[in-house]
């Protein structure tokens, strides 16, 4: 009996800072329009998602200053590192995302870009919910607790 294969994610970008500056709530795998550039420039695992959201423009998501930087071997017809991008999800994950933007004054966050199993480029967003202050603080402080608990349990074990 063969085991089925494993769908592996070779990551590109994490934005950690977002797990930090925000409670993720629903989260979406959407998929990238990207020019072949992007795509090799990826491929080297140059990105950066740090500073980047989605936005809905005209019944569309777009994801805004994501960068990719050039490309070297594409010459004239590399690519515009900070361009919009178009992502792209089904009609009702746009419409529960918009709502969320809408009603509750959420924004959207992408969390990691990588290559799926069949290597196409994906990324991997969130509903979000800014954190106060001390939200983050707290956040911080519980990371430090558990920080401090696996150095015990190890010197004890």
């Amino acid at each position: 009996m063969t085991e089925p294969k494993v769908q592996e994610r070779k990551l590109i970008a994490d934005n950690r800072r977002a797990r930090f500056d925000y409670f993720l709530e629903d989260s979406f795998e959407a998929g990238l329009v990207l020019t072949g550039s992007e795509v090799k420039a990826l491929r080297q695992g140059r990105a950066n998602i740090a500073e980047s959201y989605a936005s809905l423009d005209k019944g569309e998501m777009v994801l805004i200053n994501a960068y990719i930087p050039e490309y070297s071997g594409a010459n004239r017809f590399n690519h515009e590192p900070r361009r919009a991008r178009k992502l792209l999800l089904h009609k009702r994950e746009i419409h529960k995302l918009a709502i969320g933007i809408q009603r509750e004054g959420r924004t959207i966050v992408p969390v990691k870009l990588y290559f799926d199993g069949k290597g196409r480029a994906k990324l991997e967003i969130a509903l979000a919910k800014g954190k106060k202050l001390h939200d983050k603080r707290a956040t911080e402080a519980d990371r430090d607790w558990k920080r401090d608990q696996g150095r015990l349990l190890r010197n004890l074990g």
